[in-house]
């Protein structure tokens, strides 16, 4: 590829790598999968960013590609991601660590979060992140309809969950 295209990638991916983080933290319970993960993300965005057209945000590209790798690879159960070689020049990705204070005042909904199955646990992520149910349902392959009604569920079922904590 080219370098010019290698730099787009790079400002683009910079400054969106939170996503990735967040998908990472919903699919994984310690560093060294989360960090996998991250990689096997960034691996697969590179893959295919040749092919992104823009007809949407990077962003919302970012998440749908992100998601289903991250789908993809926990549907088979695999202990461990297989990882595959990169080009080296990729290597100069900053990667800045996830703020361990804010995912302990986190880990409470991200353990309610995990319980819930895939596609679920993405209509959440993005709602979190403030996407609009356009965005959401675009993202996600599902009608903004459904991905409203499937909010509301999902809403429910975390407040059943808390109520349980709290009776604990």
């Amino acid at each position: 590829m080219d370098t010019k295209l290698e730099q787009e990638f790079i400002v683009l991916l910079e400054g969106n790598q939170n996503i990735l983080h967040k998908i990472c933290k919903l699919y994984t319970v310690d560093l060294a999968s989360h960090q996998d993960l991250f990689q096997e993300m960034v691996i697969q965005l590179w893959k295919s960013y040749p092919k992104f057209k823009g007809d949407s945000k990077f962003s919302t590209w970012a998440y749908r590609v992100s998601l289903n790798t991250a789908i993809s690879l926990y549907r088979t159960k695999k202990s461990k991601i297989t990882t595959v070689d990169w080009d080296n020049s990729l290597a100069n990705i900053r990667y800045e660590e996830y703020n361990s204070e804010e995912e302990e005042r986190l880990k409470f909904l991200y353990d309610a979060v995990r319980q819930l199955n895939d596609i679920d646990k993405a209509l959440v992520y993005m709602y979190l992140e403030d996407k609009d149910y356009t965005e959401i349902a675009e993202t996600l392959g599902i009608s903004e309809v459904n991905a409203r009604v499937k909010m509301n569920r999902i809403k429910n079922k975390i407040k059943e969950m808390v109520a349980k904590q709290s009776v604990a």
